[in-house]
């Protein structure tokens, strides 16, 4: 297999990948995001299984890629659908967070042209955990839209990562059969 095949094409794909997973991860710890911090984990490590098995012509590994991708597609739907209130989920829920925290995205508070205002409570209120009232104004895009590109941009990288790891499986014990046959 030459260098120029979908070998190199899946070698680009897993590394751009993870990229965009470290970069995910990252806005997903700032917002104290566990269920997709644990997620993208689990992501980045398939990821980097799918890199080395076609690194080195283990078509097993790819095979876990595949299935990984597969699964992440429908992860990322999942979020699009959690962003966009579809079929009885509510982005204002704290599904993603475990029920741990009060937590929401990093980009709600922290968006493009975003205004971050806090809102210090009454003089004569004393409270021991010191919470705020925070208003978010001049968005130029609401979050949920920012997360929906996000998940639209990792199913899209999936998808074409699926399609050249299966045709990378094919070719590998392709040339495996032509070789045992000789």
């Amino acid at each position: 297999m030459g260098c120029c095949s979908g070998r190199c094409t899946l070698i680009f794909i897993c590394t751009l990948q993870l990229v965009f997973a470290l970069e995910r991860q990252v806005f997903d710890f700032l917002g104290y995001q566990w269920a997709p911090i644990l997620a993208n984990f689990f992501h980045i490590i398939i990821v980097i299984l799918g890199l080395f098995g076609t690194i080195q012509y283990r078509p097993r590994y790819i095979i876990v890629y595949t299935i990984w991708a597969a699964l992440w597609v429908a992860w990322n739907v999942f979020i699009i659908c959690f962003y966009l209130d579809v079929g009885g989920l509510s982005k204002d829920s704290d599904l993603l967070t475990f029920n741990i925290s009060a937590h929401h995205s990093w980009w709600s508070e922290h968006g493009p042209g975003c205004v971050r205002r806090e809102i210090q409570q009454a003089p004569g209120v004393h409270n021991t955990e010191n919470h705020s009232y925070i208003t978010v104004m001049g968005c130029l895009m609401d979050y949920q839209y920012i997360e929906v590109m996000h998940s639209s941009m990792q199913i899209l990288v999936a998808l074409l990562g699926f399609v050249y790891a299966c045709y990378v499986v094919s070719a590998i014990t392709e040339e495996e059969d032509s070789c045992l046959r000789k």
